[in-house]
């Protein structure tokens, strides 16, 4: 049995909570408040107590979907990726970087919201970004 906890900052506000995330055998069972976060001093509003259950849920998607004929179908991530990079330069050529904006969410890592925003204003070359979780 392999349990191990990670520490990190909540993504869902502004505010910058620490927690760890326990760890077993690979999959995140549960968050643990962190009593020396300056920020929050040990306690967590009801959403950084329960950000552990979303991870893991059966309800996310593990497969890319693209819309064909009229509905969605599951698609290699190849396929997903090479479509959306077609788009993305097509609408960037046609109408320009500032046409194209990204909305990113609080219920994936900071460090996968960095990399968003790195990816939009160094790849895209817009500052067209938001997250739903600002206060």
């Amino acid at each position: 049995m392999d349990y191990r906890t990670v520490l990190t900052t909540c993504t869902h506000c502004g505010c910058g909570c620490n927690f760890y995330l326990e760890v077993l055998d690979g999959k995140v069972i549960g968050t643990i408040p962190c009593k020396t976060s300056p920020t929050n001093e040990g306690k967590l509003c009801i959403k950084g107590w329960n950000v552990h259950e979303f991870i893991q849920s059966e309800k996310r998607l593990t497969q890319p979907l693209l819309r064909k004929d009229g509905e969605l179908k599951e698609v290699s991530w190849d396929e997903a990726l090479d479509f959306t990079a077609k788009r993305l330069r097509e609408i960037k050529d046609t109408h320009g970087a500032d046409s194209i904006g990204f909305l990113t969410s609080a219920r994936v890592t900071n460090e996968e919201n960095y990399l968003l925003q790195k990816f939009c204003r160094a790849a895209i070359g817009t500052n067209n970004v938001d997250h739903c979780a600002r206060l």
